[in-house]
């Protein structure tokens, strides 16, 4: 492999090349790969192998055929139309069905059908890159968008397994597919996390997984780094608390550094730099080690600055209980210091407002007015009113009050007090495992896969061993699709269960990964009309 570049923009001829083509089978990609053949004399390639990540209509197919056929060695489908975004967490990449599922702008129109038919064939793909012929759930709710989406699923996956390579129907395999809608738990969505991963991408301006920091001293440069997983040190951190993370990095560069005698006293990123410089054979470990310790520190010091006194309102809020288990009697008296403190920026006095109506399942009509008209949000108001669009109660009726998922009793694991909050799907995932969750709430669309059928198989809680990843292959699989957006935080926890449950390896995806600024954002834009709001290329 040469080079990697960008179908859609313009490229340097290599006619004495064969390409390969991995795209997605639109007609913008299409165009793009007739542009390079469009004249013989001219090719940019000498030919092409072109791989389509999903089906290919019969239409596109015809342009290509009669545009640039020649030249074409290779074209085949190859089913991958979504995008593995960590080793258990994938997206669908399709941000904006948030927007076309949730927009009352567009309810009389046929868009939000149309998104919830492509997720469901890029679902599919996931499903058989895995070789699982799912059994398919949702839970059930005030809107059909699971159901609607899981039949979908179901449906396409018949007609996959009917016409795959090998022509063969298969069965129902020893998995689960669970299909939820966002709304189900809006609390982890606003919710200040405190584990690494999920901190950084709340506080800092991390774009594309890229991390910017600059080097110390008077001539200190930019830096970018990414955050993936061939980073192991990022792989071993991500989940873990800011303060475990903040006590462990300085331990493994003090490590690094006591190989030689080159830094004396409290290390510093320039002392590390020079150590670097000092030490080559190491340069690569302790530039990793050097990033982290960075990202921790500025998450630290936006936390210390202002967020350690948000975080204990928005668990006692969260929760119902403070960090002595006492019940929270009056959530407005807990609620009003974030409001009077002048230095939370109206992002964080919309957050506190926000989890204060989750808890109370909606406030009165006049209660919320006020309270937007005292804080001074008017301007922003749409990011809490329309909540509405997602089934979550912003004014309170009777019928919220009816709709709560019953959560396990956490008390006594162990946590700190400033992170008591366990997001909603944790209790899903160990509940689907361990066959508890209610099937008048959890309808399947298909019939029920033995391993979950009672028989006992995925049951039993073990501690993790160290073949574990080999036993899971062989046995179930849990496959957790969130409608409208994933938290960071629930990420962390398909790994959290495949840990505790080794009989079962969860994955989790949804059609884009959120964060809570560009959730509030996205919320706030439901009420506009669609050429206001900016949409991603078909």
């Amino acid at each position: 492999m040469e080079v990697v570049e960008n179908v859609y923009k313009t490229r340097e001829p290599v006619p004495h090349m064969k390409a390969i083509y991995l795209i997605t089978p639109t007609k913008k990609s299409v165009d793009g790969l007739i542009d390079d053949f469009i004249n013989k004399s001219s090719s940019r390639y000498k030919a092409a192998y072109v791989y389509f990540t999903d089906f290919c209509p019969d239409s596109l197919f015809n342009k290509i055929k009669a545009s640039c056929a020649k030249s074409i060695k290779k074209c085949k489908e190859i089913n991958i139309s979504f995008f593995p975004y960590e080793s258990q967490v994938f997206t669908l990449n399709i941000p904006d069905a948030f927007y076309r599922c949730y927009s009352p702008t567009l309810e009389k129109t046929k868009e939000k059908d149309a998104v919830l038919q492509v997720m469901a064939e890029q679902i599919v793909t996931l499903c058989a890159t895995l070789d699982e012929n799912p059994g398919v759930r949702y839970k059930s709710g005030p809107s059909d968008r699971a159901r609607k989406l899981a039949q979908l699923v179901e449906k396409s996956l018949e007609n996959y397994y009917k016409t795959d390579e090998r022509s063969q129907i298969k069965a129902k395999t020893h998995s689960q597919l669970i299909i939820i809608d966002r709304g189900f738990d809006p609390v982890s969505t606003v919710l200040h996390e405190l584990t690494f991963q999920a901190m950084a991408y709340d506080l800092l301006p991390i774009e594309n997984d890229t991390y910017k920091y600059k080097t110390e001293g008077s001539g200190g440069k930019e830096k970018e780094a990414i955050l993936e997983e061939d980073d192991d040190l990022w792989v071993k951190m991500r989940h873990k608390h800011i303060a475990d993370v903040i006590e462990e990095i300085p331990k493994l560069l003090k490590d690094a550094s006591s190989k030689t005698k080159a830094t004396e006293g409290k290390l510093s990123i320039s002392a590390l730099s020079q150590l670097m410089k000092k030490m080559p054979l190491y340069r690569k470990e302790i530039s990793k080690q050097v990033v982290h310790l960075s990202i921790a520190e500025d998450c630290m010091s936006k936390f210390k600055s202002n967020i350690e006194r948000l975080c204990k309102t928005e668990q006692d809020l969260a929760l119902g209980t403070d960090a002595e288990g006492e019940k929270v009697k009056d959530s407005m008296r807990v609620l009003l210091p974030v409001l009077l403190n002048k230095s939370h920026d109206s992002y964080d006095k919309i957050r506190a407002i926000l989890l204060y109506i989750f808890s109370t399942n909606g406030t009165t009509q006049e209660n919320l007015d006020k309270l937007i008209q005292n804080v001074h949000i008017e301007s922003d108001s749409d990011m809490i009113r329309n909540w509405k669009y997602l089934d979550v109660p912003v004014i309170s009726s009777f019928v919220s009050q009816q709709n709560k998922y019953i959560r396990r009793d956490r008390s006594k694991e162990e946590t700190f007090q400033l992170s008591r909050w366990t997001p909603v799907i944790k209790d899903v995932m160990e509940d689907a495992i361990e066959n508890k969750l209610d099937s008048k709430d959890w309808p399947y669309c298909s019939r029920c896969p033995p391993t979950w059928n009672g028989s006992g198989a995925v049951s039993a809680r073990q501690k993790p061993r160290a073949s574990q990843r080999e036993e899971r292959r062989s046995s179930a699989r849990l496959i957790v699709f969130v409608i409208g957006g994933v938290t960071y935080s629930e990420t962390r926890c398909a790994y959290q269960v495949s840990e505790a449950y080794t009989s079962c390896e969860v994955v989790i995806g949804s059609t884009h990964i959120l964060t809570p600024r560009k959730l509030l954002e996205d919320v706030k834009s439901l009420s506009k009309p669609k050429d206001m709001v900016w949409m991603k290329d078909e």
